[in-house]
């Protein structure tokens, strides 16, 4: 899992990145759908590729969808994959 942003790194990615500020519409989880379907965002254009799956996450949201990013949060968990 990956910690959230600085607050000096969400400005910034907000200016930069359009509708960067819809991703807080939800409240973060233990997991989510970017995490473990995408790398550690270590640049702007991770940081958007990471905002789509967000935004994909809040269009689809339901409980068949949390169950879903729960049992693959718990895959990675078991079986050690993930990025470093």
């Amino acid at each position: 899992m990956e910690r959230a942003p600085r607050p000096v790194f969400v400005e910034q990615l907000a200016r930069q990145i359009p509708f960067y500020d819809l991703r807080h519409a939800v409240k973060p989880g233990i997991t989510g759908w970017a995490q473990v379907r995408y790398r550690y965002a270590d640049s702007i254009e991770s940081a958007y590729e990471k905002l789509r799956y967000d935004l994909y996450y809040i269009k689809h949201l339901s409980a068949v969808f949390d169950l879903t990013i729960v049992v693959d949060t718990v895959k990675i968990i078991l079986f050690q994959r993930g990025s470093q």
